[in-house]
């Protein structure tokens, strides 16, 4: 430690985005309009998938945990990120900045295996769908989604606990807007080697197994589709896929750049910009992705709406 005083702070303050007043407002509101969006757009989905009966299904099921869990992930973050935006002081405790990194990651980790389940089940839909009822039942639905959460948890245990073993001796300043693994490690004083290759393996290991699920079940998918002679069946196959591929996509694409890299190949502002998209800007476009590319949503949200207008003549 070259005789540098080895004590763990008490607080931590949150560099931020920018230092410009006037950029910090214009990114104020226009993080404050994109929050909005998320919490209505996924507490509709929410919602509208548990007033619908027609949407009880495997599909729709999964689709109500993910939009839970964008809306649970947005909420961890932004509000924090706002209150940054406003006030000249960005001061975290030590208890909240890991309480915020271990909902992060439970969160995060979680998404990654319900994708997962998922792409498993549009597997099962279009390579076995005259068993589709039977394989994918309730109970396999419940333990699969158990799974995932059992994975979140177990995952964002490890995460913090091999993280409260670091040290902080030379500054508490995070260069980041909220208390991610990346920012939090270069900060620390300590020899980080050990804590990192703890959190690339685990992190590796939920991208890995995610992504080869996912891989697999639309390798397989590709493959029937491509066997169905009809245009309009290829057509109606891919359709029912469409929204949870490019859903995957964008959440992928952006966790794999952020995270699977060494400490080394950290950089702030490139960084920040992947971060801004997959923790405030994802858990808006997943309800829009899954709803305005979904006839069956859309036919949900009139019946329920005609539903209630129809309830409300009647008193």
């Amino acid at each position: 430690m070259d005789g540098r005083n080895n004590t763990n702070v008490s607080d931590f303050i949150l560099l931020g985005l920018t230092d410009s007043e006037e950029i910090r407002l214009v990114l104020f509101t226009l993080f404050l309009l994109i929050y909005l969006v998320s919490v209505l757009g996924n507490a509709g989905m929410i919602l509208i998938i548990r007033l619908d009966l027609h949407l009880h299904t495997p599909m729709y099921f999964f689709l109500s945990h993910l939009s839970f869990l964008d809306l649970s992930y947005s909420t961890v973050i932004t509000p924090k990120t706002l209150e940054n935006l406003l006030t000249s002081t960005k001061y975290i405790s030590y208890m909240s900045c890991f309480t915020q990194m271990y909902f992060f990651v439970f969160l995060g980790t979680t998404e990654c295996f319900i994708l997962s389940s998922m792409a498993y089940d549009r597997y099962v839909a279009i390579c076995n769908p005259l068993h589709y009822s039977v394989v994918m039942s309730r109970r396999l639905c419940c333990s699969l989604i158990s799974v995932c959460y059992l994975n979140g948890f177990m995952d964002s245990i490890i995460n913090v606990l091999c993280m409260s073993r670091l040290h902080f001796c030379d500054s508490n300043v995070i260069r980041h807007f909220f208390c991610d693994t990346s920012p939090i490690l270069a900060l620390s004083c300590t020899d980080t080697q050990d804590v990192e290759i703890m959190i690339f393996i685990f992190a590796g290991s939920t991208l890995m197994i995610s992504v080869i699920i996912i891989s697999v079940s639309y390798l397989s998918i590709l493959s029937t589709v491509l066997k169905i002679t009809s245009t309009s069946g290829r057509q109606k196959a891919f359709s029912t896929c469409a929204s949870h591929l490019v859903g995957v996509t964008i959440f992928y694409g952006t966790t794999i750049f952020t995270y699977l890299k060494p400490r080394k190949s950290y950089s702030l502002g490139k960084d920040q910009v992947a971060s801004v998209f997959y923790t405030i800007v994802i858990p808006m476009l997943n309800p829009l992705i899954y709803s305005l590319r979904n006839k069956e949503v859309k036919s949900a949200v009139i019946r329920v709406i005609q539903k209630r207008q129809g309830s409300r003549l009647l008193k």
